[in-house]
């Protein structure tokens, strides 16, 4: 297992940065995101059920659900008890459902229905925080907001020594100041896969890493 050297100068890190974006390119040339959706609504409602649980439990609970609530005034008119029933899966269903009827509610009455494009207004819509703002803006209407920062992200941009941050507020402004722009939404889907398949929390899979060169990471698996 090789033991980089830590750039010095602001060329140094620039390089080891592009080349860590480099790889990750190779690796996931199409990297996208996980939650299915059909719309810019289904993808905010998917993302709200995804705290705390699973990407693949959410897909198996959303057909369903969007089949019977099809549209954003069926979720504004729906009960509470019986959607948090329909969403039970996922974890955490009661405040779910109070953040999914806030949101269709308030989107439907301030917003005409349409799901604000702008960071700052979705971030008045109940349940919509910047992680899952970002999420919307950026798989669904392509506009780089900020990074997702999620478990997977802000573990492996600390071991790859991005941000020595733990606050995912925090994290983001990190990765916001040395990503370029048009990196920070394919960024965010590249290192969650990445995280999924290689850098896991427990025994990463370094052997098969292609940034492994460049982490500094303590606890790497040996070969």
């Amino acid at each position: 297992m090789t033991k980089p050297k830590r750039p010095r100068t602001a060329a140094e890190k620039q390089a080891r940065l592009s080349a860590i974006l480099a790889a990750l390119d190779t690796r996931y040339p199409t990297a996208t995101c996980a939650l299915h959706h059909g719309d810019a609504w289904q993808l905010l409602v998917a993302t709200i059920l995804s705290a705390q649980c699973t990407d693949e439990r959410v897909n198996k609970v959303t057909p369903a659900l969007f089949s019977k609530y099809p549209a954003i005034a069926d979720f504004a008119s729906a009960s509470q008890a019986e959607l948090a029933k329909d969403i039970h899966s996922t974890g955490f269903f009661n405040n779910k459902a109070k953040s999914i009827i806030g949101a269709a509610r308030k989107i439907q009455e301030e917003f005409g229905g349409e799901i604000p494009r702008d960071i700052e207004t979705l971030l008045t819509v109940p349940g919509c925080a910047r992680k899952t703002a970002n999420v919307v803006l950026g798989t669904a209407f392509g506009i780089a907001s900020g990074v997702v920062v999620d478990t997977h992200v802000g573990r492996i941009s600390a071991r790859l020594d991005l941000t020595r941050e733990d606050n995912p507020v925090k994290i983001e402004r990190d990765l916001v100041k040395i990503l370029p722009q048009e990196r920070w939404i394919r960024f965010s889907h590249q290192i969650i896969l990445f995280g999924r398949e290689l850098c896991k929390a427990r025994q990463p899979r370094c052997f098969e890493c292609p940034v492994e060169q460049f982490c500094y990471a303590e606890d790497k698996t040996p070969c």
